[in-house]
């Protein structure tokens, strides 16, 4: 017996069944779709076991059985696309503020005896203005590079 019964409605089987026969989503999408339309277990649907399924699209069976859980959870867009994360990997480092501080130092008149701005001395820099407690050389090249900031 299985915990998460999938049960799908006749505009739902169809709408999958379109999305499949048009090919234009996602391949991770298109194997929610077809794990979805075997594990329907309303009258007239396949009901396949997970293992048939796994076998079939080529996914795992811990796979098929994650979308039917979100499938009867969340349901069919959430079974379907990966949810969004509420909170990223790691916090940026740079905020707005900091990326504008960043830039505005940037494009300061350079410290005498040099010729140009480094990305080291611009990390330094930070730290002593005391924007942020430490800052990589790297993360202040791509808040340049992003916003197409020039040095000099």
């Amino acid at each position: 017996m299985k915990k998460y019964v999938v049960t799908l409605a006749a505009d739902e089987r169809e709408q999958l069944a379109g999305m499949i026969a048009a090919g234009k989503a996602a391949a991770k999408v298109l194997a929610h779709a077809r794990i979805l339309l075997k594990a329907d277990q309303a009258e007239g649907g396949p009901a396949w076991t997970d293992d048939r399924i796994a076998e079939a699209v080529e996914v795992s069976a811990a796979t098929v059985e994650r979308v039917r859980q979100r499938f009867v959870e969340h349901g069919l867009e959430a079974a379907l696309v990966r949810k969004t994360q509420d909170k990223p990997r790691r916090e940026r480092v740079l905020d707005g503020a900091a990326e504008a501080r960043l830039i505005a130092v940037a494009c300061s008149p350079v410290p005498r005896g040099r010729k140009a701005w480094t990305l080291r001395m611009l990390a330094d820099k930070l730290v002593e203005l005391e924007v942020v407690e430490s800052v990589s050389t790297e993360t202040v090249r791509r808040v340049l590079k992003k916003t197409s900031s020039s040095r000099t």
